[in-house]
C-alpha cells in the first residue's frame, strides 16, 4: 500500500482526520496538499511537515465555494504538479433534533458534507481525466462517510441522511468515472474523538453511547489508516464504488 510519490489533496486538514490523513500520507512519502478555510491551522501543519523533511503546502480552500475549490486545486498543482489523490474528508456537524435545527444550519450542512464533496471530487475528476488517467489508472478519489448512513438515532438525522447520500454519491461517480481510470470508494468510520464531536463524549450522554459499543470505547484514529492508505494506492486498482465501514465493531 505504497503511497510514496502520488501527491495528494485533502479537505478540512485543519484539524481532526484531515490532519491526522496530512501526516498519514507525508510520512509515507506522498506530496501533500492541505487544504481548509483555516489557512493559518494548514499552514502551521505545513510548516511542521517541512521541518520534518516531508513535502506539504498548504491552500485556502473552503469546499462551499466552487471558485475557492478551483484556487486550491491551481496552487497544489502549481506547487507539485497534477494531484492524483484527492480525500474528500472536509465536514461538519448541526446536532440536535430534528424540530429544532435552524433551516440555515441545514444548508451549511448539505452545502459542507455533500455539495462539498461533489465539487471537490468533480474538479479532481476533470483535471485528471485531463491529463489520462484513462491511459495511467492512477486516479483515486476517497470519501469520508459514517457509519450514521445506515444507523438511526436521535440529534443528527441531517447529518447521517447526506452521510447516506455521500455513500450513494461515491458508487455513481465510481460508475460514471470507471472507464477513465478513476477508482472512488468511501470509508464510513465510526464514532472518533475529533473537534467536530466536540466535548460530547465527556458528557453523561456520551458516556452511555459508549457504554452501548460492542466494545465499550471510542474508535482510535489509527484504525482508519490501513483502509485510507489502500483506496490510495495502486494495491486497490481493481477496488471502486465501494462503502467501506471501520468502525471497530460500533454499528453491530
Amino acid at each position: 500500500m505504497n503511497v510514496a510519490g502520488r501527491t495528494v489533496l485533502i479537505t478540512g486538514a485543519s484539524s481532526g482526520l484531515g490532519a491526522h490523513f496530512a501526516r498519514l500520507f507525508a510520512s509515507g512519502g506522498a506530496r501533500v496538499v492541505l487544504g481548509a478555510r483555516r489557512i493559518e491551522r494548514v499552514q502551521e501543519l505545513a510548516n511542521d511537515l517541512n521541518k520534518s523533511g516531508h513535502q506539504a503546502h498548504a491552500v485556502v480552500l473552503d469546499v462551499t465555494d466552487e471558485d475557492s475549490i478551483v484556487s486550491a486545486f491551481n496552487a497544489g498543482e502549481d506547487h507539485f504538479g497534477l494531484i492524483d489523490t484527492i480525500i474528500a474528508n472536509a465536514g461538519m456537524s448541526a446536532a440536535g433534533r430534528a424540530t429544532d435545527v435552524p433551516a440555515a444550519s441545514l444548508r451549511q450542512l448539505a452545502d459542507t458534507n455533500f455539495n462539498g464533496v461533489y465539487l471537490t471530487a468533480r474538479e479532481g475528476a476533470r483535471r485528471l481525466i485531463a491529463a489520462g488517467s484513462r491511459d495511467t489508472g492512477k486516479g483515486r478519489i476517497v470519501l469520508l462517510g459514517s457509519i450514521t448512513s445506515h444507523l438511526t438515532g436521535e440529534g443528527d438525522s441531517a447529518y447521517a441522511a447526506l452521510k447516506a447520500g455521500l455513500a450513494h454519491l461515491g458508487r455513481n461517480l465510481a460508475r460514471e468515472w470507471v472507464r477513465q481510470g478513476i477508482n472512488v470508494n468511501t470509508i464510513q468510520p465510526g464514532y472518533i474523538q475529533t473537534e467536530i464531536a466536540g466535548d460530547w463524549f465527556q458528557t453523561d450522554g456520551g458516556h452511555a453511547q459508549i457504554a452501548r459499543f460492542p466494545r465499550r470505547r471510542l474508535q482510535p484514529i489509527e484504525s482508519l489508516d490501513s483502509m485510507m492508505l489502500y483506496f490510495a494506492s495502486d494495491a486497490s486498482a481493481c477496488t471502486t464504488g465501494a462503502a467501506i465501514d471501520v468502525d471497530d465493531g460500533q454499528s453491530l
